[in-house]
């Protein structure tokens, strides 16, 4: 096995400048994105690293899917009753890491997330495969199963249960919106001297400060 502390890479690929920047984080995140999602080489555009924490289970780490963006914040969906729903209803301070290494890019945000309206989660859960429908209610996500068989029969019991019905939302499923207070776009340059710019919010407004690298 080649030694891990050689495996490196130089990036090389661009550089950012404050004057390329949006005075909108949002805006500015839009730009990116959309470099990422039109890049046929990034396989899962919208992964993104949610990181919550409450005193009784620490800081959790877990890749989940950003399925909404607004002027206010980033979307994503999942089962209430889940680890990080309960640490978000704890302590709403959560942290998202988007890394792209195929653009040698970086954004991490932080903010508070929030229940987005149940009319916004039911139209987007009927947006789903009929078959993602039904493991929604199929997972007790975060709790501890017996089996893969077990999982794969309530899986079958809510397919047989909704054969010819239109699949309602399961109460305990639902969507967040993560409102963020600062944001930081990086850049990769090489001799790791990356480019790194921290968005700050001020009375209302966003600032700009480079950062070291």
């Amino acid at each position: 096995m080649k030694k891990i502390e050689n495996i490196r890479k130089n990036y090389n690929l661009e550089t950012l400048r404050k004057s390329d920047l949006s005075n909108s984080p949002i805006k500015q995140f839009e730009s990116w994105f959309n470099d990422i999602i039109n890049n046929k080489d990034i396989i899962e555009p919208t992964a993104v690293n949610l990181s919550t924490y409450d005193v009784s289970n620490g800081i959790n780490s877990r890749v989940v899917l950003l399925k909404g963006l607004t002027k206010e914040g980033f979307i994503f969906y999942t089962n209430y009753n889940s680890l990080k729903a309960t640490q978000i209803e704890n302590n709403e301070n959560v942290h998202l890491c988007f890394f792209w290494p195929v653009l040698q890019r970086q954004v991490r945000v932080k903010g508070s997330a929030i229940k987005i309206s149940e009319n916004l989660s039911s139209k987007y859960f009927q947006s789903r495969p009929r078959k993602s429908k039904i493991a929604a209610w199929t997972s007790e996500q975060s709790m501890i199963i017996k089996s893969r068989l077990d999982l794969d029969s309530r899986f079958l019991y809510y397919e047989n249960k909704f054969k010819d019905k239109k699949i309602p939302k399961p109460e305990s499923w639902g969507g967040y919106k993560v409102i963020p207070n600062s944001m930081e776009f990086w850049q990769g340059r090489e001799n790791r001297l990356h480019d790194r710019f921290l968005y700050l919010k001020q009375n209302k407004k966003w600032i700009i400060k480079r950062l070291a690298p």
